[in-house]
């Protein structure tokens, strides 16, 4: 049997969370959708790699506002959450979820989407990545410590899917181009390395945020390129699997990460959004590794 990453229940009531947890990992598992839709009086959708600020977040609102009841809260690629608006709702396997949200948060480009469809009057950017880092296992036991590491030929990176993934993937081809420059290797092979017909490379399928740690912990592949703040996450919550690479470099990429309110934002909405612009929620992204644009 495949050994699985066991990952701990994320949500805005966190440990008042109840009932009988079906899941399996091969065919059932559903990790990007939080909390209870029915109750919820407040529904936010995001981009998933910031996923553990925003459960931070929307627990230290919900604390704040409990008449809100739930938060019900989506953290997927960009793209998912943005069809499910435009198309009016989501199959996941044969669960069909049609609720849409209050607030809507992603890179700018996504949100301008939502603007240029009359979804949206505004967005602001509210948090910012602290660049990107290598994810390798435990131990290290493979010796990367630079970009020219993964020219290797028993070394095997795995990145986002260019497809299903492109923010992400952007980010990280135009790191590892940069950062391979600055550190004096081989910027054509490192272009040839991260093509998506290179053997040397395994491409996640759709949600990067879960697969590049199961990749990592089954032993597919080596290492991989990932935010900061995605990395500071998988040491945390599996201190034994995994540990980060600092690439300190001066050609890293950064993120900026934008919020909006769907039409009026509903009840809750807008106070979310003022809370998420606050210092209290800066200091959460903080320490899960993010900062203030």
């Amino acid at each position: 049997m495949t050994k699985r990453l066991k990952w701990p229940i994320e949500a805005s009531r966190g440990d008042a969370i109840s009932g009988y947890r079906w899941q399996q990992a091969d065919s059932n598992l559903c990790l990007d959708f939080h909390g209870n839709p029915l109750a919820a009086r407040l529904v936010v959708f995001s981009d998933g790699n910031h996923h553990m600020a925003l459960e931070a977040c929307c627990q230290a609102f919900r604390q704040s506002n409990p008449d809100v009841q739930d938060i019900f809260y989506a953290t997927t690629p960009p793209q998912v959450i943005l069809q499910s608006v435009l198309q009016g709702g989501v199959l996941l396997g044969n669960l069909q979820l049609t609720i849409q949200p209050h607030v809507f948060i992603s890179p700018a480009n996504i949100l301008d989407k939502l603007l240029d469809n009359g979804l949206m009057t505004s967005h602001r950017p509210f948090a910012s990545s602290r660049g990107n880092v290598l994810l390798v296992k435990k131990g290290n036991p493979k010796n990367i410590h630079g970009i020219a590491d993964l020219l290797r030929e028993d070394v095997r990176l795995t990145l986002s899917n260019p497809l299903t993934e492109g923010a992400s993937y952007s980010v990280y081809k135009q790191t590892l181009l940069d950062v391979a420059g600055e550190q004096g290797a081989d910027v054509a092979a490192v272009a040839r390395l991260i093509d998506k017909d290179s053997r040397k490379i395994v491409f996640g399928e759709s949600i990067h945020h879960r697969e590049v740690p199961q990749t990592l912990f089954s032993g597919r592949a080596d290492v991989a390129m990932v935010y900061y703040h995605l990395a500071l996450r998988y040491t945390r919550i599996f201190p034994d699997d995994f540990e980060l690479i600092e690439l300190e470099s001066k050609a890293n990429v950064y993120s900026d990460y934008h919020i909006g309110a769907l039409h009026d934002g509903g009840e809750w909405g807008q106070n979310f959004i003022e809370f998420m612009l606050s210092d209290t929620a800066a200091g959460l992204y903080q320490q899960h590794g993010l900062s203030q644009p």
